[in-house]
């Protein structure tokens, strides 16, 4: 896919309220690989035993991958290859189809639930870099026999689209098959029938919070940031390996539009989006995760052509403002992210709330404004030189 970059005029410099340190923060593409070395290598030094292949670890490191592809660093994708190999290239590691489930579960049965195999984004990251079958072979195995049954249903909450919609684009390009991409529509078809409002621009959690059936306490629409930020996150990472002249093509485009207007005009002075998207009062104050997918999700398509910069380069240079002078601790953890749960108003958030989940989600943002950075310094570079 062709890329399109633009010049990043530094308006931090004339945000009112932000610390004065701001106007020196990444720009310049050093400054940006100095953020994602200082929270990827926190995070690894710190969590150097690997966990299993269930959602959250998984999230993480389909961060840790595009700070790989951005950066180049070989022990970050080492380690993502440590944890697959762990994990022996498996989500849940069942063997009797007849027992697969997809509903919730974190048993070892719940092989066709989205939570288990989101994994396979990284396993076939890793096998496009140095292919051996053996490391998509489980992948192949579980959603070709998923794409064999009638059921169309499997993304039924809001996450699920990030944790399967790019299993589905990646395991195309790995492996030719184009039934991969008609069934990703299919499947995005039902989970957009079911949570995506067209009025707001935004989905729902899952059905129990459909409008009027689940209302904020002022008795309005409550659209959760980080289950907005799944899906903004997915469409963007599905666009990246979607064929050019794939039927649907036009719908994801449009919805990722949409999507980005509503986002747009319920983001926070300070940068960040509220847990409760149009009802900041539902939960107030800082919240990380959401943001993150968000910025890298509003980086994503300035870079590709999808959202105009005019319109956008403030959206995006606030919110990376948030991230790196509030979410960003001395010691390169990343607070403000809210605990593992559905609600928007669960959990009380602050700088001590960290997970590996909102860390992968840092780590989109920061590589792709890395993207973003280095070519708008080529072009500012090539603008000197008077060529």
């Amino acid at each position: 896919m062709q890329r399109h970059y633009y010049h990043f005029i530094p308006l931090l410099l004339l945000l009112p309220g932000l610390p004065a340190v701001a106007q020196d923060d990444a720009r310049l593409p050093s400054d940006v690989i100095a953020i994602i070395e200082k929270v990827n290598d926190q995070w690894q030094r710190t969590h150097p035993d690997h966990g299993n292949a269930f959602w959250h670890t998984a999230a993480y490191h389909t961060g840790n991958m595009e700070a790989y592809f951005a950066t180049g660093k070989e022990k970050y994708r080492s380690y993502s290859e440590a944890w697959a190999e762990k994990n022996e290239w498996k989500g849940a590691p069942s063997s009797d189809k007849s027992q697969w489930k997809y509903t919730y579960g974190e048993t070892d049965d719940f092989v066709l639930f989205g939570d288990w195999q989101i994994c396979f984004q990284t396993y076939a990251d890793l096998y496009m870099q140095q292919p051996n079958e053996q490391k998509i072979a489980r992948a192949r195995e579980v959603m070709e026999y998923q794409m064999s049954t009638p059921n169309n249903d499997y993304w039924w909450w809001a996450d699920g689209l990030y944790m399967v919609m790019p299993v589905m684009t990646k395991l195309h390009k790995a492996t030719g098959s184009d039934l991969y991409l008609q069934k990703l529509h299919e499947y995005f078809s039902y989970a957009k029938n079911l949570m995506y409002d067209s009025e707001s621009g935004l989905f729902y959690r899952d059905a129990k919070y459909i409008y009027p059936k689940h209302k904020t306490k002022q008795g309005s629409k409550d659209f959760w940031a980080r289950g907005n930020g799944w899906v903004f996150a997915a469409l963007a990472k599905v666009l990246s390996d979607l064929p050019q002249n794939d039927a649907h093509r036009a719908e994801y485009i449009q919805v990722f539009q949409f999507m980005a207007k509503a986002l747009k005009n319920a983001q926070q002075p300070e940068g960040y989006w509220t847990r409760s998207i149009l009802e900041a009062t539902q939960a107030p104050g800082y919240e990380t995760s959401g943001t993150a997918f968000f910025t890298y999700g509003f980086l994503w398509g300035i870079n590709h052509g999808l959202l105009e910069r005019s319109e956008y380069e403030t959206v995006t240079e606030k919110a990376w403002a948030y991230l790196t002078k509030i979410a960003l601790q001395p010691d390169g953890q990343i607070g403000y992210i809210q605990p593992i749960g559905e609600r928007a108003d669960q959990h009380t958030v602050s700088a001590a709330t960290t997970a590996d989940f909102g860390v992968g989600a840092f780590l989109l943002a920061a590589s792709e404004m890395l993207r973003f950075m280095k070519e708008s310094q080529a072009q500012a570079n090539i603008k000197a030189s008077g060529r």
